[in-house]
């Protein structure tokens, strides 16, 4: 796959279903180290919750996870994990930190709140897309560096990285599918005088529609 969903950003909501607080908490992690102490830190902050459930899914090591925390099995973790699947979401987890409110959902209303809190949490959070795309630098002039930057930004090439030495080297990420249009706008702004070199593969982000 070239390409994958993620979250835009980090976000938490809170919903109240009969007393009882679910405070969602999304992020986008890397690893399924990262997902794991990002649920023991929310542990340690709202230690005065009874659960702090959590699904995530990581996409590039293909693995998903979930935990219902102590509610009845199947109430909360699979549930959760549902709606990132939905989404289509990698890259991403949730935990919901819950405060008892003194009155039983029941298994039904239990898979609802879960799903409702990382639902709303996720529309806060908004989806950006990934895609694998190949490194080329490209050895500039000092004199035409700023304005082919420019140009390449504004006709949506990603400058992942600028260097500066004797001349300007610039590092730009782009899809297999968009090399053939990089060597005509290269073409075009330097008269056929620039050409890129392939150094290697990363994913890079860019706003989903």
């Amino acid at each position: 796959m070239s390409s994958y969903l993620t979250v835009a950003r980090g976000a938490q909501v809170e919903i109240e279903v009969k007393r009882s607080r679910f405070l969602c908490t999304v992020a986008r992690v890397d690893d399924e180290v990262a997902a794991r102490a990002l649920v023991e830190r929310l542990r340690r902050q709202h230690g005065d919750a009874g659960h702090h459930c959590s699904a995530f899914r990581i996409h590039q090591d293909s693995v998903e996870r979930s935990s219902d925390d102590g509610e009845p099995a199947g109430t909360a973790g699979a549930p959760m994990l549902e709606v990132l699947r939905g989404a289509g979401l990698g890259d991403v987890i949730a935990v919901v930190t819950r405060w008892f409110g003194g009155t039983l959902l029941g298994a039904g209303g239990l898979v609802r709140a879960y799903g409702d809190a990382v639902r709303a949490t996720l529309d806060s959070a908004g989806t950006l897309q990934r895609t694998l795309a190949r490194e080329h630098l490209l050895e500039l002039d000092h004199l035409d560096a700023g304005r082919i930057e420019s140009e390449l930004r504004s006709r949506g090439f990603a400058v992942l990285d600028t260097a500066y030495a004797v001349g300007v080297s610039l590092t730009l990420g782009v899809p297999p599918a968009d090399e053939p249009r990089l060597a005509a706008v290269l073409a075009e702004l330097t008269a056929g005088t620039a050409t890129t070199t392939v150094a290697g593969e990363r994913w890079v982000d860019s706003l989903s529609p």
